[in-house]
Parts: structure tokens; sequence; C-alpha cells
């Protein structure tokens, strides 16, 4: 396979560049991205649709990934609860070296082909679920060995990668590849590889909740109310769809602790 993650950049002598052009450099790398996911969005719509297949029998997802891969992961994971007022298990990040490797680095991690099936298997991984592995090289063999063993155990499998044709996407039952060509930086694959996960992410789970009816017209309305701003948020959405003055939808809205109860007391 051909890496273009680790393709030679399209600029040179960076550290000669001022500020602007560093910036409009980036920014024209940037604007590569969405079309890039664009391309793949037939990918993408197999990879929600089996995660909705899975989640609304009872499944579980699962990220596996390393590095900035894995963070992202556990990113998009740590949102779903206060977003959609789903629990913290619906879905899971799992980086390899453990929850320490979320700050800092843990060398050789990746390599280790095993250690992601264990890392699963505490979890108590089952055929209900579905593993997706986030990897930019498409090769680390932490994401490799996992998905591996999920196909062994019959566990549907998916991946979120950025070279074509890589080891990983062959391991997947829904990959998603999204090539974004040769990074600002040469293989500084956090920058347009983590933009283009990110999005992807984003695509994934937004899609997947929606799905599960954990949205209503455009509003989140199982979001937590965690703070001050959501409380708001959430008391102006239950005044506008009853016709109730703000201090009393706030009352009722804190009372049934959610907009979703809140509304459906008025029904």
């Amino acid at each position: 396979m051909i890496k273009t993650t680790e393709s030679e950049s399209l600029y040179n002598d960076l550290e000669k560049m001022s500020t602007s052009q560093l910036l409009t450099s980036i920014n024209q790398e940037d604007q590569k991205v969405a079309l890039a996911v664009q391309s793949k969005l037939s990918q993408i719509e197999k990879l929600v649709d089996a995660v909705y297949d899975q989640m609304k029998d009872g499944g579980r997802l699962f990220y596996i990934g390393a590095g900035t891969s894995g963070r992202l992961g556990i990113v998009d994971a740590s949102e779903c609860p206060p977003t959609f007022g789903v629990p913290h298990e619906w879905v899971v990040g799992i980086i390899s070296g453990g929850d320490g490797a979320i700050r800092k680095a843990v060398e050789f991690a990746e390599d280790d082909p095993i250690q992601a099936w264990k890392d699963l298997s505490e979890y108590g991984l089952n055929k209900q679920d579905i593993v997706v592995g986030i990897a930019a090289s498409g090769t680390t063999p932490y994401v490799i060995g996992g998905l591996q063993k999920c196909n062994e155990e019959g566990v549907p499998t998916g991946c979120i990668v950025c070279n074509e044709d890589s080891p990983i996407a062959a391991q997947s039952k829904f990959p998603v590849s999204v090539p974004v060509g040769p990074e600002f930086v040469t293989g500084s694959t956090r920058m347009k590889s983590g933009t283009a996960q990110k999005l992807v992410l984003n695509m994934l789970t937004t899609s997947v909740m929606i799905k599960l009816g954990r949205v209503v017209g455009n509003r989140m309305v199982d979001m937590q109310l965690s703070n001050n701003k959501l409380v708001d948020r959430g008391t102006k959405l239950v005044a506008e769809r009853t016709g109730l003055p703000y201090e009393n939808a706030k009352a009722l809205l804190l009372k049934e602790g959610s907009i979703r109860a809140a509304l459906e007391s008025i029904k």
C-alpha cells in the first residue's frame, strides 16, 4: 500500500514562512479535508447503518485506537452521554497504553497486536456490539490485531483510516478510508488526518443517535442539565414548545430532570 499520510508535504522551508503564510497554507490544506470526507459518504453510510443495527438491539459501540486516533475516539465516546443523555457504556473509547496514554504517549503500546482484544474483553464484548478501529495510517498493529480477533469471534467491525487499501480496512466489514493527502508538516497526522477522523466520528454518532430517537426536531431533548447554560437552553425549549412562561418552564424542567420528560408531562 502507498501511505499518503507519510507523503512529503507540498510545502517546504516552513521555518522561513511568516505567520500569515503558515496560517494561509494550513487553511488551504484543511479545506481539502471536507471534500475528501464527502467523497466517502457511501462508506460512512454503511458504517452508520451497521452501528445503528447493532445499537437498536442493545449493542454497544467500541472504538479502539492509538495516539491521536485513540484520543479522538475517547473524545467522541465521552461526549455522547452529555449530548444525548445515553449511558456511558453505550459508546466506549479505548486507547492503546490505557487511560494514561490519553495525556502522555506510552511508547510502543500501539505495536502490540494482542492487547486490544484483552482491553475489549474487560467490557464483556459480544456479538451484539460493534468495534470501530481508528488509525490514520491504517497499519497500527494494536488495531489490526483487535479487529482480526473480533472477526474471529463474530463481532462486527468497522474502521476510520486515512490511507487506501490498508490492512485495517482489510480487517473491517464496514471500512471508511478517507485519504486526505500529504500533511502540512510531513507525517503529522494529528492535522488533516485527525480532522478527517473527527468529522467522520461526528457524523457517525450524531446520525446513529438521531436514528435511535435521541433528537426531536433539531433539539437535544435528552442532554444532561449539567450547567447553567444547558439549563437555560432546555428551559427556552420547554417554554417554546409548551407556551409556559420562562420561570414556569424552568421549574418544570428541573422537576422532571430532562427536556423530554418535561414535554411529556405536559402531554
